[in-house]
């Protein structure tokens, strides 16, 4: 694996480390139960936004079970976030996991399925990661749709999987190859 480049630039975004200038917006999409709703957890206490917001902003990525967590901001309009991507390495040569989770306002404009692709782009390209999934509740249909204009499958539907927030859930896994990134980029 090689050093990170960050900041990441997109057309309109800026993925960077986070910092602790982010916490207040953190933590106000992180406190609301529509934001939790499809992440492992309760909504955010302002204190568990401090230490989230902490480990982002001091992540290391060296070997299989770290992460990286880089902040979305618009290009231009430095300091206002706008959500989280996230890339795990994964046990197993050449795997990983991507995620997001984003702010009310910039939902519904391009922005998850930009910075998204803009972490693909790092892992394949980059990272020289094989296969790159996302693990999904069933009912986040905002996020399957997300997954397929990235170009990714659905490899696997696993009923009742989680038990989470009083209730089972249903997983489904989308996945997509290097190659299957290659073959989809312009030129």
């Amino acid at each position: 694996m090689t050093e990170l480049d960050l900041p990441i630039r997109t057309g309109r975004l800026v993925l960077r480390r986070f910092k602790g200038s982010d916490l207040d917006a953190y933590h106000a999409y992180h406190s609301l139960p529509e934001t939790a709703r499809f992440l492992p957890g309760e909504a955010k206490s302002y204190t568990q936004s401090m230490e989230c917001v902490g480990r982002y902003a001091n992540f290391v990525f060296e070997k299989e079970g770290d992460w990286v967590c880089l902040a979305i901001e618009a290009a231009g309009v430095p300091d206002v976030l706008l959500g989280e991507v996230v890339l795990k390495w994964l046990p197993g040569r050449g795997q990983a996991e991507i995620g997001w989770s984003l702010a009310p306002e910039a939902r519904g404009r391009g922005i998850g399925t930009e910075a998204a692709g803009a972490l693909l782009k790092l892992g394949f390209e980059d990272l020289g990661f094989h296969r790159i999934d996302a693990k999904l509740d069933g009912l986040n249909t905002a996020s399957a749709a997300l997954c397929e204009r990235l170009g990714m499958r659905l490899e696997s539907r696993q009923v009742d999987k989680w038990h989470y927030k009083n209730q089972w859930a249903t997983e489904v896994v989308y996945a997509i190859l290097a190659d299957e990134w290659t073959s989809r980029q312009p030129g």
